[in-house]
């Protein structure tokens, strides 16, 4: 529970507002409204000082020259807002979690550690002056040793519940495959294949971060009702005690985003870089293998999925058919401007399917 309201001085407050803010503060729900607030609030104020402050270092983007010819007008658009977010979240989820929760830890992990490898991205990126930055192998290296620890913490301390190495299979009540051995391969690959999801998607002005918040929302739900044995058993969802607390976290998260998205819309002041989408990312993927709905993922970000999965197709292509592609230009979003759609369009139009995914999922909470 969040420490602060344990410090307040019982003489200058009635016993009884004491009371009810504890009882309040017991709840998960008001405690992830709470973390979202303050994480928007958060960023809504500290938002124009890191711009400048950004724009001062001359930390700008370096706009790809294979990209739509207009996006040339971004180059220099301050870089690395993914920094602001990450530790907006920390500070949020810290305030309003419980401290021993070990999900709370394992998902902030992930968060750093793979932000921590995007900003390494960035600041060479920037100190080359091109869209280089780490080779796909060390990067690769980075994100897989990251993913393995979150593997072996999350197994040593047991905290995917029952049937640890089972998987929930949305529509399906009763049917849950059993990956056995390859449950380490399997949790590598959710984080490492979210975080670059979400990475190929952060291609236009708020584009990502939308995504990110309709995600996020969802999960809060989805990890509050892992946690709650009763609605667990109800539903048909795998009960994973203590789970509810990421609720906290994803709220935080959710604040976070809408708050950046204030500054990251059309026309973008800010860009979060690889530190916030391989970051967000990967924290996402891991609150998706703590609650063991991992295959719902796949169906509430099917933003994410689509958009990665029109850059394999359209590699596949160009290498199986001699040269030959599928769409304009991967990912997809380039294919829909390169058709002649305004790019605030293609965002919303990309965020309503983000919302319909989200619905989607949630809606397999009942149809099993």
């Amino acid at each position: 529970m969040i420490s602060w309201i344990l410090i307040l001085n019982s003489e200058l407050l009635p016993a009884k507002f004491l009371a009810g803010a504890a009882n309040l503060f017991g709840y998960v729900t008001f405690r992830t409204a709470a973390a979202a607030a303050m994480a928007f609030f958060l960023c809504l104020l500290l938002g124009p000082w890191f711009i400048r402050t950004l724009t001062r270092l001359k930390m700008g983007q370096h706009i790809r020259e294979e990209g739509p010819e207009h996006h040339a007008t971004k180059g220099g658009t301050p870089t690395m807002g993914g920094v602001l977010v990450v530790g907006i979240i920390v500070v949020s989820t810290l305030l309003f979690c419980r401290l021993d929760s070990g999900h709370i830890w394992i998902a902030l992990i992930s968060l750093v550690g793979f932000a921590a490898v995007g900003a390494y991205d960035d600041v060479l990126k920037l100190m080359q002056r091109q869209n280089k930055g780490l080779s796909t192998l060390k990067k690769m290296l980075a994100l897989t040793i990251i993913s393995i620890l979150v593997a072996w913490l999350i197994l040593h301390f047991g905290l995917r519940g029952e049937d640890t190495s089972r998987l929930s299979v949305p529509f399906f009540k009763n049917w849950r495959p059993d990956v056995g051995i390859f449950l380490i391969p399997w949790i590598w690959l959710v984080m490492v294949g979210t975080s670059n999801a979400v990475n190929l998607t952060d291609g236009l002005d708020g584009l990502a971060i939308g995504g990110i918040l309709i995600v996020s929302a969802t999960f809060a739900v989805l990890a509050y009702v892992a946690g709650h044995i009763g609605m667990a058993d109800y539903l048909f969802v795998p009960f994973v005690n203590g789970s509810s607390e990421l609720a906290v976290f994803l709220g935080a998260m959710g604040g976070a985003s809408l708050g950046f998205l204030w500054f990251n819309a059309h026309p973008a002041e800010i860009f979060m870089g690889d530190t916030g989408s391989l970051g967000l990312g990967g924290a996402l993927g891991t609150v998706a293998i703590l609650i063991q709905q991992e295959l719902l993922l796949v169906i509430a970000g099917g933003l994410f999925v689509w958009e990665a999965l029109s850059v394999i197709l359209q590699v596949g292509s160009y290498k199986l058919r001699g040269g030959k592609r599928i769409f304009k230009m991967a990912p997809f979003h380039h294919h829909l401007e390169l058709s002649g759609i305004k790019e605030t369009k293609v965002v919303i139009r990309l965020w309503i399917m983000a919302i319909a995914c989200s619905v989607l999922a949630l809606s397999s909470l009942k149809l099993r």
